[in-house]
């Protein structure tokens, strides 16, 4: 069966026929993508011809093969197109009033000469969604520069907030900030499509999202602390910097191994307490635990450094503590915990055989997404959403091609 005739996740999944295009590249808008394609939407991957999606080429590769687009672009389906070329800017209109969604991660001026600005989408479709991720949003001064995640985290005070407190703000090992502004942009979709199916005066929608707004969002008190305190929250290590929390950190074992403490109650503390000895009764207020969150955090240290990592959980649990070993790549393919929640599924890839990624996250009991095929070659899917969703003739595909528009 071929991938054209291959049943996709329409057929399936809380968002079947839900129709997307993506002008999108990298993460944040792609990732907004996926998460809808992995509920049951089709959704096409705009990527110019030749590289195509810069995302292609990032990360570790196997056998010359890359590994990041083979989840980034899975459920998708790919298209070329060179909108620097009046017909194939024709053909990105007529993929606008298909679709239901458009996302886009352009410049201002780019949108506006490309014909994908607000203006110009919600002339072609009036009931169109468009969400559009920028740098610093549409309305700013600075609708036009350049953006990246990174600089979005470094905006909203995450990264401020991040690291020891006589160290560097440190940056997460992953694109955090363009993951949340993807999983907020699919949020805000979703809402505006709840609106349309909802209101019958709907007329359209434009969710404008700054790179830096999502993980600004998300630091729910670092404002009104600023606001009504007059001060500035600080680096905290692992500690949460507001939080009343008396032991939060990680700690070495005998055997090299990290692991997670977290007591954020009053009885979680005082279990911590009787775990390494101390009277309980010296630790049954806030205000005690805090003020000897030192002597508890330098107990723990000791107490995990004279035991293995299997002695130190054993004794956690017995002791109604919550501790993790600190998961990398390796703990996660073995836990059985994942393997119970089926969150990491096997799926048939033509580059690389069998290989194994997230499930889709959340599940849905009973209608659950799926994953039908991995981040596909470039430009597969041209002959099916060209000539059979857009309708394209054999003469307009041919002079399309001979022109290198797509």
């Amino acid at each position: 069966m071929s991938d054209k005739d291959k049943p996709n996740a329409t057929g399936q999944g809380q968002l079947r026929g839900l129709k997307v295009v993506e002008f999108a590249h990298v993460v944040a808008g792609p990732l907004a993508g996926s998460m809808l394609a992995d509920q049951g939407a089709d959704v096409v991957h705009v990527e110019p011809p030749g590289a195509g999606d810069a995302a292609r080429a990032m990360g570790p590769r196997r056998d010359g093969v890359p590994l990041w687009f083979k989840v980034a672009g899975r459920n998708k389906r790919s298209v070329t197109l060179d909108l620097h070329h009046e017909a194939a800017r024709a053909v990105a209109h007529r993929l606008v009033a298909w679709a239901d969604v458009v996302i886009v991660t352009l410049r201002a001026g780019r949108l506006r000469s490309w014909g994908l600005d607000w203006e110009a989408v919600h002339r072609i479709n009036p009931q169109a969604v468009l969400l559009q991720i920028s740098g610093f949003g549409a309305t700013s001064s600075q609708a036009d520069a350049p953006g990246f995640g990174k600089m979005g985290e470094a905006r909203s005070g995450v990264v401020h907030l991040t690291g020891s407190p006589d160290g560097p703000p440190v940056h997460t090992g992953f694109s955090h900030g363009d993951a949340v502004t993807g999983l907020m942009g699919a949020y805000a979709v979703l809402a505006a499509l709840h609106r349309r199916d909802h209101d019958p005066d709907f007329d359209g929608e434009w969710i404008d999202l700054a790179l830096f707004e999502p993980l600004f969002r998300l630091v729910e008190w670092q404002v009104i602390v600023h606001d009504q305190l007059g001060t500035v929250p600080q680096r905290s290590g692992n500690q949460l910097a507001v939080a009343p929390a008396a032991v939060i950190n990680t700690y070495r074992s005998r055997d090299a191994q990290w692991i997670t403490v977290t007591s954020a109650t009053l009885r979680s503390v005082r279990n911590v307490a009787r775990l390494l000895g101390l009277p309980e009764e010296e630790f049954a207020t806030s205000e005690q635990q805090h003020a000897r969150r030192g002597e508890l955090d330098d107990g723990l240290r000791a107490w995990v450094a004279e035991r293995s990592e299997a002695e130190c959980l054993e004794a956690f649990a017995r002791a109604e503590v919550v501790a993790s070993r600190v998961f990398d790549a390796a703990d996660i393919a073995a836990d059985p915990v994942y393997a119970e929640r089926e969150d990491i599924v096997t799926v048939a890839d033509p580059d690389l055989g069998e290989v194994r990624m997230q499930a889709v996250i959340p599940h849905f009991r009973q209608h659950p997404g799926r994953i039908w095929r991995t981040g596909p070659a470039l430009g597969q899917d041209n002959d099916l959403v060209y000539r059979d969703w857009l309708g394209l003739s054999d003469e307009e595909l041919a002079a399309l091609e001979k022109n290198d528009a797509v």
